[in-house]
């Protein structure tokens, strides 16, 4: 997915959750869309069970977003002792 689609579907507004990315036209976090994901719900789950308002493109554009971030920022890992 391209900036330009991620764009389409995700958006910063920082009068609106704090600045948060969220899916745009809605106060969606990207990061609880990726946390539903992260927790083995597949993207009709998170819709139907969660958010029916929104899409299965909309979904794809949070772990594009999310990929995207993981070349820009570091999260600590533990690291696996050496054997």
């Amino acid at each position: 997915m391209t900036t330009e689609e991620i764009h389409t579907h995700i958006w910063i507004d920082p009068a609106r959750c704090g600045g948060r990315p969220c899916i745009r036209g809605h106060r969606i976090w990207v990061s609880m869309v990726l946390d539903l994901f992260a927790d083995g719900l597949t993207p009709q789950e998170i819709i139907a069970g969660h958010y029916p308002q929104i899409t299965v493109a909309d979904i794809h554009a949070c772990i594009a977003y999310g990929s995207a971030m993981s070349h820009e920022r570091f999260v600590a890992v533990a690291l696996e002792p050496v054997a």
